[in-house]
């Protein structure tokens, strides 16, 4: 594990936030991989960002784009493996995979706005199946020692990843139907027919072992480079896995699968969302004291140094909807109930990533009850202090005054842009704003302060970075000003999930008005003292 240096608690940190598929580089293949990370770090870095937040990266399900619906909570998904780093593959060969016309492809898909999944998935995928079936013939059978440190690995995650591989090369074969639908045997898990099929798919399965091996291992090798600059990794554990995954298929004893999670309706959706998920089935779990949980934690916390917890009060109470009909309901139904819990979970999940050294974030955005914020401050978890929706009635609370165990943001991938807030804001919020925030008072009489102009924009970081939270942790587009979305909650679109940056790393480097917003916000980070 390489982790980096622990600090004093009076330190404060500035991270931004980018998901992974939106990193652009001259390198990558139409989206960001894991190879991507040191690059981002040092340009991070350079601009007094000593924390990078990656959105999930885990397997994705056939046509799925959304990181909060993984088909695992393991495995990292194979198209952020760097296929320009595979050892198996000459790049000549590596060129001809990408097809009969490779520069225009490449082309198309490194300048695309939008990462083109489709595209980038089938290169990928046929790359890694060309290196795999090479490393099979020339390290696996002849047990070279190559062969030793993919078995090493075999061995040391035994817990998820047979499963994993089994069910991805059962999904293959079952033209990518969920496992309800597979054959009886295989898909209750009968003994009998689980040794049947790994005797027929046993290459198959160890292709997509093999792939996790090659995965964990370049993440190993880009974390070691980042912590190493001071730079530390912070990742995103979503709420629950979807309900056709290895870990459902797996575990079912620990899942409802006839009932679907979602929350009623609050300001960011008003009619409610039905995600689709399975529910925790508490009881179940808690005969293994909580043992899936403690497993995934600690997963999380030897892939990054922080992790969030997304949807904390879905571990307090869950919103379930029966599939077969039915008005959804709470679970547990009591307070007490619920706050018993919600403890119980949350100490599974931070003890477990403490014991391999990292460290949880609760979000605890949304329409949260008091209690789970008075349990958060007796558990000494951070939660999140968004400074749109931090206020008194009217009034907005001075970031200064956030308590040191919190994260202050702008946003999140689910929030319209600062840009966005600021300029539609009704009359009477902004007067308030630019009232109660210090540092808004010094631009209040300026012009156009209806618009974000680089003034009202310097004030709005300088107030964030001034925030008495211990992490100050902003998406990279409310450090540029930018409007563009990750993620529009309750819409179903090909414009979510799949926002690049506008030009690679080394380009924005360059690109004037980008380097000045970035300069600006490492120089408010330096003088709030981050």
């Amino acid at each position: 594990m390489h982790h980096v240096p622990s600090r004093p608690k009076a330190h404060k940190t500035a991270g931004i936030l980018i998901p992974l598929f939106s990193v652009r580089t001259a390198r990558s293949l139409g989206i960001g991989d894991i190879a991507d990370l040191p690059e981002l770090g040092r340009w991070a870095l350079d601009h007094g960002q000593r924390l990078v937040q990656l959105l999930p990266l885990g397997d994705l399900p056939e046509g799925e784009t959304s990181p909060y619906s993984a088909a695992t909570s393991f495995a990292i998904d194979p198209m952020y493996v760097a296929v320009d780093r595979l050892e198996d593959l000459t790049d000549e060969e590596r060129h001809a995979l990408i097809g009969p016309d490779a520069e225009a492809t490449l082309t198309r898909i490194r300048s695309a706005p939008n990462v083109d999944y489709g595209t980038v998935r089938a290169i990928k995928r046929r790359m890694l199946r060309a290196a795999f079936d090479r490393f099979f013939v020339e390290e696996w059978e002849p047990h070279g020692p190559r062969a030793h440190a993919f078995q090493q690995f075999l061995e040391e995650h035994a817990g998820w990843v047979t499963d994993y591989a089994l069910y991805r090369a059962l999904k293959a074969r079952h033209a990518e139907n969920w496992w309800r639908g597979w054959p009886v045997g295989i898909r209750d898990r009968e003994p009998g027919a689980l040794e049947r099929a790994r005797r027929e798919l046993g290459r198959e399965a160890l292709l997509h072992a093999w792939v996790q091996w090659v995965a964990h291992e370049q993440w190993a090798e880009a974390r070691k480079v980042v912590n190493g600059m001071g730079v530390e990794l912070m990742g995103d554990l979503p709420f629950m896995v979807g309900v056709d995954s290895a870990d459902v298929w797996g575990d079912r004893k620990d899942f409802f699968v006839d009932a679907t999670l979602g929350v009623p309706g609050d300001a960011l959706a008003p009619d409610g969302q039905d995600w689709g998920l399975p529910a925790y089935d508490w009881g179940a779990m808690d005969k293994d004291d909580l043992a899936w949980v403690r497993r995934r934690s600690a997963h999380m916390g030897r892939l990054f140094d922080r992790f969030r917890v997304d949807h904390l009060v879905g571990y307090y109470r869950m919103y379930v909807r029966p599939r077969t009909g039915g008005a959804p309901f709470w679970m547990p139904d009591q307070e007490p109930l619920q706050i018993a819990r919600g403890e119980k979970v949350l100490d599974a999940i931070v003890s477990a990533a403490r014991g391999v050294g990292a460290h949880v974030i609760a979000e605890d955005l949304g329409t949260i009850p008091p209690f789970v914020r008075a349990s958060l401050a007796r558990l000494q978890v951070p939660g999140y202090k968004v400074m749109m929706w931090e206020r008194d009635g009217d009034v907005f609370r001075d970031p200064a005054s956030y308590p040191h165990l919190s994260l202050a943001t702008s946003g999140t991938h689910d929030t319209v842009t600062m840009a966005t807030w600021w300029e539609t804001m009704p009359f009477d919020e902004r007067r308030h704003a630019l009232r109660d925030i210090p540092q808004l008072r010094a631009v209040a009489e300026g012009r156009d302060v209806d618009q974000l102009t680089p003034r009202v924009h310097d004030a709005l970081l300088d107030a964030l970075y001034a925030a008495g939270s211990e992490l100050t942790l902003l998406p990279i587009q409310d450090l540029w000003g930018s409007k563009d979305r990750i993620n529009v909650p309750g819409v179903v679109g090909a414009m979510n999930w799949s926002w690049r940056m506008p030009m690679t790393i080394d380009e924005l480097r360059k690109h004037d008005p980008t380097a000045r917003r970035m300069v600006a916000a490492r120089d408010a980070a330096r003088r709030n003292g981050r």
